[in-house]
């Protein structure tokens, strides 16, 4: 997808209007106790007078909510440097939407100890919240100000799908906050999410259940996709039981950028990694199908399409083409066949709605006001790492490649890192905005060396490049 469409449709609220928002922001401090009064007169006699009970060296606590229900939370280090961490979460499915974050605990908890503030917020609403998300952290913001007053530095810093979030946050100009970390980010943006994960499933359903018509986009509700799952999780289990199937299988994992690098399994032994791969996409694709309502309700439509997709070309820029080829061969199957088969059957149209809510609130377009430092695990099913590539593009595109830095953990999982890889991380940018320029301070070696310094739970920090996102596209209504 072209930068100038997305930025085209681009309409992001300024920090300004803002303020509207948070006129009627609660800010209810919930602080320690207070150190206890005595009751009992002084002494009249010149006895010494008691010591004085020591401050508390607890961190301030305060929480208030947003005018659009969406709830904050702080904490501020008696020793506090000046300096705010601002949080932005990932997805929920709900009903739970606190404003503080159980996975990021540790971490926050770890920031206060080094005397950083930190801020956290849920959204105005669960699942795919991005109409109101940017707004809520810079809602979150205003409020710790209020109560706090201003912070010297703030970096924002996102995960999952609070990653994506962090990162539109550091294209809104005058935002207030100084420096951004994505980590394990949605960075290539909503429409490509949908996009990479429809391509999967379309795969599936027409070469596992041709002729079936099985409802791939559309679902408004999680029911609807009930017989879609369960339609796709048999086909899937099917294919692994024949040659023909499990070379199906391995179109689908490529579609899905899933994962060749696993614990485990020789990458060199192309039946044995499509196998795992196999599995991984049987425990994927379903989940995400499941969640895809959240997004179409949030959009006014979905904005995932086929029409108009050369699938042969996408496979053909996909690292694992020749793992693919290999597994039609031992299955005995004609890959441009079916290749030819999901170009010609590829009907299925966005909604203009969705797409361009998509683009306007959950796609970046890469014009960084502030620096940026991208981490990502090198192995996740749920971002994958080929995000990360997409992304890096973009940032080019734009011509802000002098505030984007991007680093990776080798380890699998979706956000699966150390609280020393987090606060190596942010501390990383702390020291680009004080010192003004990068240098070395983003690389592998030296946030290895920092995270390690820091004697916590361990960190692995590798130099990376991550293959290409295939299933980055246009949409042009002529199809």
């Amino acid at each position: 997808m072209t930068r100038t469409l997305r930025q085209s449709c681009r309409m992001i609220a300024s920090t300004s209007a803002l303020a509207a928002i948070l006129a009627t922001a609660a800010a209810s401090p919930a602080a320690l106790a207070a150190q206890p009064a005595s009751d009992a007169p002084a002494p009249a006699a010149a006895a010494p007078a008691a010591a004085a009970p020591a401050a508390s060296t607890a961190p301030t606590v305060a929480t208030g909510t947003l005018a659009d229900g969406a709830a904050w939370r702080t904490e501020v280090p008696a020793a506090w440097n000046g300096k705010l961490v601002l949080f932005a979460h990932g997805f929920r499915a709900g009903p739970a939407n606190p404003a503080w974050d159980s996975g990021f605990a540790p971490t926050a908890s770890a920031l206060v100890a080094r005397g950083y503030a930190v801020a956290s917020s849920s959204y105005a609403t669960t699942g795919w919240a991005l109409g109101t998300a940017a707004q809520d952290q810079l809602g979150t913001l205003a409020a710790f100000h209020d109560r706090f007053g201003t912070a010297s530095r703030v970096i924002a810093v996102g995960r999952s799908m609070g990653g994506l979030v962090t990162s539109m946050m550091a294209e809104i100009p005058d935002s207030g906050i100084d420096g951004a970390v994505s980590t394990c980010g949605l960075v290539g943006g909503g429409v490509s999410l949908n996009n990479y994960q429809l391509d999967a499933a379309y795969a599936a359903a027409e070469l596992l259940l041709p002729g079936q018509n099985v409802r791939l986009t559309g679902f408004t509700t999680q029911a609807e996709a009930t017989e879609t799952i369960a339609a796709l999780k048999a086909a899937l289990q099917q294919a692994t039981t024949s040659a023909e199937g499990r070379g199906r299988l391995a179109l689908v994992a490529a579609l899905l950028n899933t994962p060749t690098e696993l614990d485990g399994v020789d990458a060199d032994n192309p039946e044995a990694l499509a196998a795992a791969q196999a599995k991984l996409v049987l425990d994927t694709l379903p989940t995400v199908i499941e969640r895809r309502h959240t997004i179409v309700n949030a959009a006014g439509g979905d904005s995932g399409w086929t029409a108009g997709v050369d699938y042969s070309k996408v496979l053909q820029s996909s690292a694992q083409r020749q793992l693919v080829e290999y597994m039609y061969a031992k299955g005995g199957l004609s890959l441009n066949g079916d290749l030819s088969t999901l170009t010609a059957n590829a009907h299925i149209e966005p909604s203009n709605q969705g797409l361009q809510w998509m683009l306007k609130t959950s796609t970046p377009i890469g014009e960084l006001q502030v620096p940026l430092l991208a981490t990502h695990t090198t192995v996740d099913l749920l971002a994958p790492v080929e995000y990360q590539e997409e992304y890096a593009e973009t940032v080019h595109q734009a011509g802000k490649n002098s505030l984007f830095r991007q680093a990776f953990v080798n380890r699998a999982g979706h956000c699966n890192f150390t609280v020393a890889e987090n606060i190596a991380a942010i501390d990383a940018m702390d020291q680009r905005l004080q010192t003004g320029n990068w240098g070395s301070v983003a690389t592998a070696a030296n946030l290895q060396r920092a995270a390690t310094s820091l004697k916590l739970d361990g960190a692995n920090f590798v130099e990376f490049r991550p293959d290409e996102f295939i299933n980055d596209r246009t949409w042009t209504p002529a199809h």
